[in-house]
């Protein structure tokens, strides 16, 4: 069965894209691209159908990572089919769960920093998108260091569902 993960940000140009394409490596790397389905979203519909940022794309291509993407908007109805919405700050994580149908839905909603234990107690992914190249860099070594860990979490969810 596969297990499906949505990354969410505000306009899904800037921060989802990143944190999926990483995501996605780090699962192709792990072997487990046949049991893990990678997406991304946004809360609003401005950029739908749009490329992610240029300077999105230069940042993930300059580090190795795949870079094609096509902005959408997350629709609640995704929720019974999703195991995980990851979202990138606060706001996301609110207006998701305000979103989400069921309680049940509602928890499947956690944020990325969550699970990069050196984090601390600032768990937003600022956003880049009115900064310089800097706040992109910044925001991919954020997502790294949560992909690692949140890559973890999935496998023992994948290891519990196969018991």
């Amino acid at each position: 069965m596969t297990y499906r993960v949505c990354f969410v940000c505000t306009g899904n140009i800037c921060r989802s894209p990143m944190a999926e394409s990483v995501f996605r490596a780090r699962v192709a790397e792990a072997g487990l691209d046949e049991l893990i389905e990678v997406g991304s979203a946004g809360t609003g519909g401005w950029h739908e159908g749009d490329g992610a940022d240029p300077r999105t794309v230069a940042v993930l291509e300059e580090n190795g990572y795949d870079s094609a993407h096509t902005a959408r908007q997350f629709d609640p109805a995704w929720f019974p089919r999703l195991d995980l919405v990851i979202a990138l700050d606060s706001s996301h994580l609110k207006a998701l769960r305000r979103l989400a149908p069921t309680e049940r839905d509602a928890d499947k909603v956690r944020l990325l920093r969550s699970y990069d234990p050196a984090a601390g107690d600032d768990l937003d992914v600022p956003d880049p998108y009115y900064g310089d190249t800097h706040g992109f860099e910044a925001c991919l070594e954020m997502v790294e260091a949560a992909s690692t860990h949140l890559l973890a979490a999935v496998r023992e969810q994948l290891e519990g569902r196969a018991a």
